[in-house]
């Protein structure tokens, strides 16, 4: 059995635009707990994707965006990046 295990995590690259103000508190709020802005945005949609109980039971939210009158969707643009781990004999 391995001991470790590595998760391959993709990534995307989203461009998204924000009010100046909450563009700011995104920035200070990395900075207030030692983080990314990319990491923040991604854990706060997170979040409110997990506690959101009618987000949960919509139907909507398992079609893609294209298919709804309402949505535009987010351009992404896909970047697979993996992480090797090193190991020194």
């Amino acid at each position: 059995m391995p001991l470790l295990e590595i998760n391959q995590i993709r990534h995307i690259n989203a461009s998204v635009r924000l009010d100046e103000s909450t563009a700011a508190q995104v920035d200070q709020y990395a900075a207030f707990i030692h983080a990314s802005t990319d990491d923040v945005v991604d854990k706060v949609l997170n979040y409110v994707f997990s506690k959101d109980r009618d987000f949960g039971l919509s139907e909507e939210h398992h079609r893609p965006c294209r298919l709804l009158p309402h949505c535009v969707s987010v351009k992404v643009r896909v970047i697979v990046q993996r992480r090797s781990l090193q190991r020194s004999l």
